[in-house]
């Protein structure tokens, strides 16, 4: 009988309690293999709810691809849901993996995804119910190595201290290679600190504690260097280029409830060739490397066959863009059409093609199309580099409304570098274009009842390399303000009943900023709101700005030093020891290009220079016949 960290009272005391017992299809359990003392024992985490993290691809290739390995168990652990959060604390339960039911403090590893800022005291959470110290310089001989991984490791420093090291770039390259030196160390008794200033040397690691750090007198950095012998000046991104041959999962774990994308999801690509300047993963997962169709084709096959799902999403950045997609799609449709599977198909351009495809997997009367057009003038469109027109959208609208669609969804942006008055009333604008092209252009009798438009706004936030990492955020009252001006603006449309706009919380947004470009002086304040009960601070309902008020002023940190200021580019930036051979002056050229409103082509058009050439392969070595 398996034994479960939760006794049955407290698992039906709590909301969902599927969530904590594992178990569940195409789990990995390892538990009686002969050779499990001498196994190195991985538990991954991601620090939200189990749902949210059951929908993470990354997590699901790295357990997939360390579990093959015969040394290796690797398991999972989510963030405690607030109900259970406070049972174990009364109780004093220590946090578990899923697959042992083990603690996590008894892992040789605590490997953390980091996907979203905002996820930061739900680290400190899972640290804290684990019993591990929350400062990495306090951890001893018996604590596990925490390790931090995913997009928010492109700046590290807000949480540096936290970590004993950080993995940059992607994780199917170095682990074999940090793996190896931890059985060294367990073989010849290395101290932690010897394993991390080893680990230090492994291209892609970086080790917090081995670097110094000092600051000018208005606040800026004035030196980043590292203070201990062999460490690497700079640290060099990760990349896996032979993307055709790398460790996919064939049976992804299934969760016995239901998780947020919930279907097998099919990796297409990964990079972007669009440059959009105000996208972090358009930058850092460059260069563009597609998977060959035939592989992905039996990848689909057998997901689907050890999952049992009833739809098939394809990932990436975007799918329009996979040159081999009208022959994948042809042999979804056929496969999927046979088995009454449905096919998800985000991220691809609304255009006569897409639109085309759409209509043979979508439902047309239950689906919506979604444009993310980011701004609602064609001025900010130049400035972001966005790439469309507003003749395009109009014309791929026109297309969706006479192949039978008649529900929109747009995203923007507000508070974009260079943003004038005019360019906030061009969201409603658009929206209201879009509304008289239904009208005018499709008869009544061909209409598929009135016109549904969604548009919805978050506010612009600057992440690190990326050619707006120097531009100055709105403070809240300016993003709000723009909010309300968008949303007066669209009452005044003559199709307001047909028009739904909604915004994110600007609070929110702006710590994100802070927190997106900080440096080592954020963490006591991070630390501090988690002391005042921070926790959960993604999800609405569980976010309190006036902790986070609190922890700035008993910190003595003004959060508008990081966000309401443009930054110069000769400013050394927390995150300028990263290489992720996305140039400084690629970045600076596209920076004042966007003042300008200059579009610059996407790759496969013409090659910008931005450095990834030295990566030998992906869109840059394209044939361009």
């Amino acid at each position: 009988m398996r034994r479960l960290a939760l006794s049955d009272e407290i698992l039906l005391s709590v909301d969902k309690p599927a969530r904590y017992i594992g178990n569940e299809v195409n789990a990995v359990d390892k538990s009686g293999s002969p050779d499990l003392k001498q196994m190195i024992r991985f538990c991954m985490c991601f620090p939200d709810v189990y749902e949210i993290g059951m929908s993470h691809l990354g997590i699901q290739i790295l357990y997939d691809m360390f579990n093959k390995r015969d040394d290796v168990w690797c398991e999972r652990v989510y963030s405690p849901w607030p109900d259970l959060d406070h049972v174990m604390r009364e109780k004093k339960i220590p946090l578990f993996a899923l697959e042992s039911q083990d603690p996590v403090r008894s892992f040789d590893f605590l490997g953390i995804t980091i996907q979203y800022e905002m996820c930061y005291t739900n680290i400190l959470q899972i640290l804290d119910l684990s019993g591990i110290p929350l400062h990495a310089t306090d951890r001893t001989e018996d604590d596990p190595i925490v390790i931090g991984g995913g997009p928010c490791t492109y700046n590290p420093e807000p949480i540096a201290e936290f970590f004993d090291l950080f993995y940059i770039g992607e994780g199917e390259v170095a682990y074999d290679a940090l793996f190896a030196l931890y059985k060294e160390k367990k073989q010849t008794g290395m101290s932690r600190r010897d394993f991390l200033l080893r680990a230090a040397r492994i291209d892609g690691i970086y080790v917090p504690q081995f670097y110094q750090v000092t600051y000018q007198e208005d606040g800026t950095l004035a030196s980043f260097t590292p203070s201990a012998e062999g460490v690497p000046a700079k640290v060099q991104k990760q990349i896996v280029m032979d993307f055709d041959h790398v460790s996919y999962p064939d049976a992804p774990v299934v969760p016995y409830i239901q998780a947020t994308q919930d279907r097998v999801v099919l990796e297409i690509q990964r990079g972007c060739i669009r440059g959009c300047r105000f996208c972090q993963a358009g930058m850092i997962y460059r260069p563009l490397r597609e998977k060959n169709v035939e592989r992905l084709k039996h990848q689909a096959e057998t997901m689907l066959k050890h999952t049992g799902y009833d739809e098939i999403s394809l990932s990436s950045l975007s799918s329009s863009d996979y040159s081999q997609l009208n022959e994948l799609l042809t042999f979804l449709i056929r496969i999927c059409n046979e088995r009454g599977i449905n096919i998800s198909l985000p991220s691809l351009r609304i255009d006569a093609f897409s639109l085309d495809v759409m209509s043979k997997v979508q439902d047309i009367k239950k689906s919506s199309l979604t444009f993310a057009a980011e701004a609602g003038s064609q001025r900010m469109r130049d400035v972001i580099n966005k790439g469309i027109t507003e003749e395009d959208i109009l014309e791929g609208a026109l297309e969706a409304f006479r192949g039978g669609w008649n529900k929109v969804k747009f995203y923007f942006m507000l508070g974009l570098p260079g943003e004038r008055e005019e360019d906030v009333r061009d969201i409603p604008h658009l929206c209201q274009k879009v509304a008289e092209c239904y009208y005018d252009e499709i008869p009544k009798e061909k209409r598929n009842g009135k016109i549904s438009i969604t548009a919805s706004s978050s506010f612009f936030v600057p992440k690190p390399f990326t050619p707006f990492q120097w531009a100055r955020m709105d403070k809240e009252e300016e993003f709000l303000d723009k909010a309300h001006m968008v949303k007066d603006e669209v009452r005044a449309m003559l199709n307001q009943k047909s028009i739904r706009y909604t915004y994110h919380d600007a609070y929110i947004s702006v710590l994100e900023g802070v927190l997106a470009r900080g440096d080592r002086r954020i963490a006591p304040v991070i630390e501090r709101a988690y002391q005042k009960g921070a926790l959960f601070d993604a999800w609405t309902e569980y976010f309190d700005l006036n902790r986070w008020k609190e922890s700035f002023a008993e910190c003595g940190i003004d959060p508008y030093f990081y966000t309401a200021r443009e930054r110069d580019t000769s400013e050394l930036l927390p995150w300028d020891f990263i290489d992720c051979h996305v140039s400084r002056d690629f970045l600076i050229r596209e920076w004042n290009r966007a003042k300008e409103g200059v579009v610059t082509p996407n790759c496969r058009q013409r090659c910008s220079g931005c450095g990834c050439r030295v990566y030998n392969g992906g869109v840059c070595f394209e044939s361009k016949d």
